[in-house]
């Protein structure tokens, strides 16, 4: 206890003795260059004495402010000058309402301080409550989405151990591709969540550099094309050479999951499409396939890793863990993502901030 109030007055001590040096400093010059009205050296002590016990801790320092600024301006600025003289008659008022005043404003902001500790400890928690929500939500994702295809994956192999099927039959080329095409999908979203692991270990501080968004458009279709050849993605972008701070591999994975999502769940033959726009202050990113949309009663969870559409027919390629990864992602880059239905289909939207101002 006394060594925190020790520390607390080397804190302050200084501050204050620096804010009245300061404050003579100015009124000297005021006083003795400018014009020797004693109401304005008043106001510039007042000044000084809220300024202190703005920023020190409770009431002492305020108290010797007010205390130091009366002997400072009766030894200043009162006639004789440069000598101490108590004896002048509305001395002790002012000492009064100066004294009151440093109170009141050490009170106020005392109380000012806790309040916002107070406020901070109780944003700090509910921070925290978010970030362990969301890791739930995310094993949990993970735990669905991974267990399925792996299922698949065994299954597949125990009938091909089981049935002794020929290797150039029909059925074993069809367990052979389903265990190909599981597994292309179980090493996407490991890239997922390295591509998060990243993000976290950084401290979301991101390693980003100008890039031409027209490069990295055009690396995140070409990479997905690898996975599904026979994909039709329409792709609209400005004219003029595009640039943008970013993470260039982690967009081209937001990217990438919003494109697949498209492809594999809007159940749709039309091209998707992949529109960039250049916005005031943003660069904007759209995704509008033509499919069955998107369930309304669960947009409200699209982005915590828990949607789902409701479908079974192709439920070892769940969607939540993917646009729960993109969110994290474009938060990180200070930008915003967003999703809606629109009369044809489903619309995904993210921006990305021009300039580069969250280091």
């Amino acid at each position: 206890m006394k060594k925190t109030l020790l520390k607390q007055l080397l804190h302050d001590l200084p501050i204050t003795l620096g804010l009245l040096l300061l404050t003579t400093g100015l009124a000297s010059i005021l006083f003795f260059c400018i014009s020797k009205n004693p109401a304005n050296i008043a106001l510039f002590y007042i000044i000084g004495i809220i300024t202190a016990a703005r920023y020190t801790n409770g009431y002492t320092c305020g108290i010797a402010a007010s205390c130091l600024s009366i002997i400072l301006i009766n030894y200043f600025f009162t006639y004789p000058y440069f000598s101490l003289n108590f004896s002048l008659q509305d001395y002790p008022f002012t000492f009064v309402c100066m004294l009151s005043l440093s109170c009141i404003t050490s009170a106020t902001t005392t109380h000012l301080k806790q309040q916002t500790e107070i406020l901070a400890f109780h944003e700090k928690q509910l921070v925290e409550a978010e970030k362990e929500k969301m890791r739930a939500n995310l094993l949990r994702a993970i735990s669905h989405d991974l267990r399925t295809p792996l299922t698949s994956i065994l299954g597949s192999v125990a009938s091909m151990e089981t049935e002794e099927l020929a290797p150039d039959s029909l059925e074993c080329q069809e367990l052979i591709q389903n265990i190909h095409d599981d597994a292309s999908w179980l090493l996407n979203m490991v890239e997922n969540l390295l591509s998060v692991t990243r993000i976290q270990t950084g401290g979301s501080k991101l390693n980003t550099s100008p890039e031409i968004v027209d490069e990295v458009v055009a690396e995140s279709v070409t990479r997905l094309q690898k996975r599904f050849p026979d994909a039709r993605i329409d792709v609209t972008i400005p004219a003029e050479i595009l640039m943008a701070p970013m993470d260039a591999m982690l967009i081209e994975q937001v990217l990438i999951n919003l494109l697949e999502n498209a492809i594999t769940h809007s159940k749709s033959s039309k091209p998707v499409q992949l529109i960039v726009e250049n916005q005031k202050d943003t660069v904007c990113f759209r995704v509008i396939d033509y499919g069955v949309g998107l369930q309304e009663s669960q947009l409200g969870h699209l982005f915590d890793g828990t949607y789902s559409d409701g479908s079974s027919s192709d439920t070892r390629k769940g969607m939540g863990i993917g646009l729960s990864i993109c969110s994290t992602i474009i938060a990180a880059h200070q930008g915003s993502i967003t999703a809606h239905n629109h009369p044809e289909g489903a619309e995904f939207l993210f921006t990305l901030p021009k300039e580069e101002d969250y280091a």
